[in-house]
């Protein structure tokens, strides 16, 4: 029998992935009234966090999506009217994208909702286990950030 830190290593990457399907699908039941999916809020979400309107490859590279997926993707928010591309301010190839106004209410209430889910989840967990937590999640995704293996 394999003794109790060997167990928890064994059952992490499993449970991880469980939390994140269990997350998703509490967003999605949750945006379900808004008729949104990830596929439409989760861009949306990452627009509005953006500090400056983001370029679409790096839209691309934050989802860890091709060059391709996110062009039909933004075609599908921009016909629905929740992005515009607009040109680089510094190389006009390079397309920048930004929320319109509806996209913008519609990436509100999604944080507003995305707040909620984490509030529940969270709850009764001291701030340290949270920030542990926090630390864990961020070393695996920079381990396994296939960029970031590739630069080793």
């Amino acid at each position: 029998m394999p003794s109790r830190p060997a167990a928890t290593r064994d059952a992490f990457g499993s449970l991880l992935a469980r939390a994140a399907r269990q997350w998703r699908r509490a967003a999605d039941l949750r945006l379900q009234p808004y008729a949104l999916t990830e596929a439409t809020w989760l861009p949306l979400i990452r627009i509005a966090r953006a500090p400056t309107p983001p370029r679409q490859k790096d839209l691309a590279k934050s989802m860890s999506l091709d060059g391709s997926s996110v062009v039909r993707l933004l075609d599908s928010l921009e016909a629905a009217g929740l992005v515009q591309r607009r040109e680089g301010e510094h190389d006009r190839r390079a397309k920048i994208i930004v929320l319109t106004p509806r996209g913008r209410e519609i990436a509100d209430q999604v944080e507003a909702i995305a707040r909620r889910i984490r509030s529940d989840a969270l709850a009764g967990l001291p701030a340290k286990d949270i920030e542990t937590a926090t630390r864990v999640l961020e070393h695996v995704c920079r381990v396994l950030d296939p960029v970031a293996g590739a630069d080793a």
